[in-house]
C-alpha cells in the first residue's frame, strides 16, 4: 500500500473518491460553513485543531479563519485545551443552538429516509 502512495505522489496523480454528503449538506449546501458544522455534528466526541477541521471538512485553512472567530462568538465550539501551538476545539454540546442544530439534522435525516423508504415501497409494488 505505502509503494502505491508513494509512486502516486511522484507523478503527481490525485485519486478523488465519491463522498456521500450528509442530509445537513444536501439541505443547506456545501458552503465552507455549513461543511464545518456539518463536520462538528458528525464528531461531536472529539476536539480538533483548526488545522484539522479544515482538512476534514475539506476547505482551506484561511478560509476557515474567514468565519471561525464568528462560530466562537456564537458559542456553537468552545475551545477545549492546548496542545503546544495548537488550540482545540470541540461542539458546544450545552449551547442552545447547537442543541437545535443537532435537532434539526436529526429531523432532516428522519424526513430523508422516510422518503428513501416510500420509494423503495413504490418500486417494489411497480
Amino acid at each position: 500500500m505505502f509503494k502505491y502512495r508513494k509512486i502516486y505522489k511522484q507523478v503527481n496523480i490525485k485519486i478523488y473518491h465519491m463522498e456521500e454528503k450528509s442530509s445537513f449538506r444536501m439541505v443547506f449546501g456545501d458552503s465552507p460553513i455549513v461543511k464545518v458544522i456539518d463536520f462538528f455534528l458528525e464528531n461531536r466526541e472529539f476536539d480538533y485543531s483548526l488545522t484539522d477541521i479544515a482538512k476534514n471538512s475539506d476547505i482551506g485553512w484561511s478560509t476557515l479563519h474567514q468565519f471561525w472567530n464568528n462560530i466562537v462568538k456564537l458559542g456553537i465550539v468552545i475551545k477545549t485545551r492546548r496542545i503546544g501551538r495548537a488550540e482545540l476545539y470541540k461542539l458546544n454540546l450545552n449551547s442552545p443552538l447547537v442543541k437545535k442544530l443537532i435537532e434539526l439534522d436529526l429531523d432532516i435525516s428522519k424526513k430523508m429516509i422516510e422518503e428513501e423508504i416510500n420509494k423503495q415501497k413504490i418500486k417494489i409494488t411497480a
